[in-house]
């Protein structure tokens, strides 16, 4: 991590260039009220620092840089390069970006050039280096944000796909090695020269899409990388660099692009109101999450996402000032969820607190994504309840700054697996068609039955997890199993023979491993494996399964009687089965269908000193919420008696202060005693153990114990 202040950062982006009049001291007197610590400038305006071609116009910057200085402000300075300016576009039409073969997309919005390009890259550069060249001593940098939200759109250009195919005679040497690797014998596909690899518009082969999504990636983290190098030939010790990483973009790759940076940073927005309700009013009470409006498991899972790219705190560059999204989707936060959104950002990992943005604005595409200010420019109810949180901030200084957070269950990501299923989805939607989510349909109901048990949850890359160089788990399948007792692996589809046998090694050495539905199927080349089924796990899972099935409609399942996990009623299996046969386990619970019932839905045997559990489905809600405290029957928090709507994030501070942050999700107040002596950190007052900690509605609270081991 770099060197950042001693609390958790706190503003917003801000762009005085877009203000319909002077206002920069006003602007900045509100930001010290509110006790901001810190905005983004600069990233958006590259026709601003560059009006005509080679001609600059840098130093309308200045006084904001020295106002905010003046007030303690720290600035994240941005490189333009997402927003190439009109004289640009005109001069060189071949930057256009083309999301399909000769489709350019048309100049209008942003983000729509080759990033490859040499005759981008050269402009970038330049204004690149006219920019921090300028700013880079300023006392008010403290970091710089290269270009934001990379990722866009998949590049069809000529010189990118010629490119792919020296990337592809690289990594296989020859085409008869690729025609292998491939299968590519199937639907005479098979390669003369490099010269006959088709395009990938109509491409209908696992293996090329495979291949294709991780080569865009790479140009995408190539690019950051580049500019990020730039960036630091200016940049003054303690000064770092980053990206704004919207984490759903299509060719994001953040494990690999956090590796060029020198902090991960992303988005965070979420929907508020009735969305934030916990734990939601969703009809069936097993309804797939999908279908809940309930989203504040959603909440911490995006921090989750961002802590697991390195392994490490992260800062948030945008998160909802107010209502974010179409002028048709007005829905600003309660009064309390502002306060609630952040601290549960904080309580996983976030060492800054951004919003977008400062002031609403006046013009362009997104006039209806509320600011801190309104239209008006005068401080309202968003104002005041973001202020009251800069006072918290400002109260609990360094406890909270980079807390990393407690886990219960440690969930495996496979960036991979999910671009594979974002063509050649596993699962359906409910009317019949393909699932492009199929990845998170599968992934999210471990994550969202958790949370719904109280339980904290740690995300991992699958390279995270036997990567030397990696800041996950560990080398050492032992060394995972100490940390991460417990480890839930569903839908890692494409997976290669090292990892899966890590995974064996891992149970072996006294871990849990949890396998879901899709997992160890295909190898690394989307190659569904000629092993049975889970491959090279089926000893140590003791099931084995060659026939599986899509599910119409959720069946009920149901706990073996004399087994040790124990489930409601309403406990359901969703969207997939697989047919699991029992080789050497125990049964935990079975379907209860006709047909489907002659197969297990969740399964465990010991294995050396752990255990490996197979479920064999989507978990429903309920069923997920079962399996959590099955999978980790106490929680690390050490609360107990929690009303439905209270959630506990626990973690520990950089002085090794143990931190508890409790939300009240919803209009109820409730009362919840304190599992032992603690102090709370915002009103400076001790809570004696067994006292009761009152919480309001939509309300947080912020506690701190002693360091871990000491009295």
């Amino acid at each position: 991590m770099p060197e950042l202040p001693p609390r958790v950062l706190f503003g917003a982006a801000y762009y005085h260039e877009y203000q319909p009049y002077e206002r920069l001291e006003t602007d900045l007197d509100l930001m010290a009220e509110a006790g901001f610590t810190v905005i983004r400038v600069g990233e958006s305006v590259w026709s601003t620092w560059e009006p005509e071609n080679g001609r600059f116009e840098l130093d309308w910057l200045q006084p904001v840089l020295d106002g905010a200085h003046a007030r303690g402000i720290s600035v994240l300075l941005g490189t333009p390069t997402y927003a190439v300016p009109p004289w640009l576009a005109r001069l060189y039409p071949e930057i256009a970006a083309e999301r399909a073969t000769g489709e350019r997309v048309p100049w209008g919005a942003r983000q729509e050039i080759d990033i490859t390009h040499p005759a981008f890259r050269f402009h970038a550069e330049r204004v690149i280096r006219r920019i921090v060249g300028r700013y880079a001593e300023h006392p008010a940098v403290i970091g710089y944000q290269v270009d934001n939200e990379p990722g866009l759109e998949l590049l069809h250009n000529h010189g990118v796909f010629q490119r792919f195919t020296d990337h592809l005679r690289a990594r296989y040497g020859d085409v008869a090695t690729l025609n292998r690797e491939w299968g590519l014998v199937y639907w005479s596909h098979r390669l003369s020269t490099w010269a006959d690899l088709w395009r990938p518009d109509g491409n209908a082969q696992p293996q090329y899409d495979v291949a294709w999504r991780e080569f865009q990636a790479r140009q995408v983290t190539e690019f950051i990388g580049w500019q990020a190098d730039l960036v630091r030939e200016y940049a003054r010790p303690g000064q770092f660099v980053t990206t704004c990483v919207d984490y759903p973009r299509p060719a994001v790759d953040d494990y690999r692009l956090a590796g060029r940076l020198d902090v991960t940073c992303g988005n965070s927005y979420y929907p508020m109101q009735d969305a934030l309700a916990h734990p939601g009013t969703a009809t069936p009470a097993d309804a797939r999450p999908a279908d809940d409006a309930s989203r504040t498991w959603a909440v911490f899972q995006k921090a989750d996402w961002m802590f697991a790219s390195r392994q490490e705190p992260f800062l948030v560059t945008e998160t909802n000032a107010n209502a974010i999204g179409s002028p048709w989707e007005n829905l600003p936060a309660f009064d309390g969820q502002w306060r609630q959104a952040a601290w549960a950002q904080i309580s996983r990992g976030a060492r800054m607190i951004e919003y977008w943005h400062w002031h609403t604005l006046h013009f362009g595409t997104e006039t209806y994504w509320g600011g801190v200010l309104p239209h008006s420019g005068q401080p309202g109810r968003t104002y005041r309840e973001l202020a009251r949180l800069g006072a918290e901030l400002n109260t609990a200084g360094a406890l909270v700054a980079g807390l990393r957070p407690d886990a219960d269950l440690t969930l495996v990501y496979s960036t991979p697996s999910k671009w594979l299923m974002r063509k050649y989805p596993p699962l359906a939607t409910a009317d019949g068609g393909p699932d492009a989510e199929s990845y998170h349909g599968i992934l999210d109901p471990f994550y969202r039955g958790a949370f719904d048990a109280g339980r904290q949850v740690r995300l991992v890359h699958d390279r995270q997890l036997h990567d030397p160089t990696s800041a996950g788990p560990g080398p050492s399948p032992e060394e995972a199993a100490r940390r991460h007792p417990v480890l839930v692996a569903p839908a890692l589809y494409l997976v290669d023979d090292a990892t899966i046998d890590w995974l064996a090694g891992y149970a072996h050495a006294g871990g849990h491993l949890v396998l879901g539905p899709r997992t160890a199927y295909a190898d690394q080349e989307a190659r569904a494996r000629h092993e049975p089924a889970p491959a090279r796990l089926v000893a140590a899972a003791g099931v084995t399964y060659d026939e599986f099935s899509n599910l119409s409609r959720d069946l009920p399942v149901r706990a073996t009687a004399d087994g040790p996990l124990r489930l409601p009623a309403e406990a359901t299996a969703t969207r997939w089965v697989d047919g699991l046969t029992v080789t050497d386990a125990e049964v935990l619970a079975t379907y209860e269908h006709p047909h489907f019932g002659r197969w297990p839905a969740v399964t465990t045997r010991r294995h050396g000193a752990g255990r490996v559990t197979v479920v064999g489905t989507v978990p429903g809600r309920a069923l997920a919420r079962a399996l959590a405290g099955w999978l980790a029957p106490t929680a690390a928090h050490g609360w107990s008696g929690l009303p439905d709507s209270v959630t506990v994030a626990t973690g520990t501070a950089p002085d090794g202060r143990r931190t508890h942050i409790l939300h009240n999700w919803g209009w109820r107040p409730v009362s919840v005693p304190a599992p032992a002596e603690l102090t709370d950190v915002l009103a400076d007052a001790a809570v004696p153990a067994g006292a009761a900690v009152e919480l309001a509605a939509w309300d947080v609270r912020v506690l701190a114990g002693p360091a871990a081991g000491r009295d």
